[in-house]
């Protein structure tokens, strides 16, 4: 069934003769995850799960999503593209590639996309609104997979940012061949100076290389499989329910 909804592991045959409803753009990035995740994970989690998502649709809908290749570059803070092999992307970068990938699917009749975000530097809210006008009548609808369901509850770690307890749960789960928290730092990081900040009243970009120190904010030490299995489960259900809707209903 995967290769009927995962463009990764399908062929030309499996697909060319089947009516799509919706499709899953899973978009990441490649940067440091601590010592211990690999560079994709932010590609791996939002592709494994739109995976799960789009199986799930379909078993309790017959809506069937085809889950695209993971776009693995997103944008990153100052102090993380001097990092080896962080490959910062503008996001002038990022919109060119999002309006390819939407007139090739719009040229072959697609007309409803979601983007899956596992990277919290990826913002899309602005390219989809100027697209909306260039394709009025095509769907774009962002999502990002660690936003579905507060992380409350399932977690241990009050600081839980970046490569900390949910990400490694969730990629233990997924990839426990990938992971030895043997290797892992304590992800020990730095608030900014100026409370406001961090109080969220404004905003600025972290200095990646000021405030951490092993690339990772959130301890992970206490990551578990079961609980990347535990959490994933209602986000799965949601993202299954959303894609489910989308694949029915018209916008309004």
């Amino acid at each position: 069934m995967n290769k009927e909804l995962d463009l990764t592991v399908s062929s030309y045959g499996k697909v060319k003769d089947v009516k799509y409803d919706v499709v899953i753009l899973p978009w990441g990035a490649t940067e440091p995850h601590n010592y211990h995740l690999p560079y994709l994970t932010d590609c791996m989690i939002p592709h494994r799960i739109a995976v799960d998502a789009a199986r799930l649709a379909l078993q309790q809908s017959s809506v069937r999503s085809m889950v695209m290749p993971p776009v693995a570059f997103g944008a990153h803070n100052p102090g993380q593209r001097e990092l080896p092999f962080c490959i910062h992307t503008r996001y002038s970068t990022q919109q060119a590639i999002l309006e390819d990938i939407v007139a090739s699917l719009y040229a072959q009749g697609m007309r409803k996309l979601i983007i899956l975000s596992g990277h919290g530097g990826n913002h899309f809210k602005g390219m989809i609104r100027d697209l909306a006008f260039t394709y009025p009548d095509f769907l774009i609808i962002v999502a990002e997979w660690f936003n579905v369901i507060p992380s409350k509850g399932y977690f241990e770690a009050e600081i839980d940012d970046h490569a900390g307890e949910l990400e490694t749960s969730v990629m233990m789960h997924y990839y426990p061949e990938l992971i030895n928290l043997e290797e892992a730092g304590d992800g020990e990081s730095k608030p900014f100076a100026i409370a406001s900040l961090n109080e969220k009243i404004g905003w600025a970009p972290r200095h990646w290389d000021k405030a951490t120190v092993d690339s990772g904010v959130g301890n992970p030490k206490k990551a578990s499989a079961e609980k990347g299995e535990r959490y994933l489960e209602p986000v799965i259900q949601k993202l299954a329910k959303l894609f489910t809707e989308v694949g029915i209903h018209k916008l309004y």
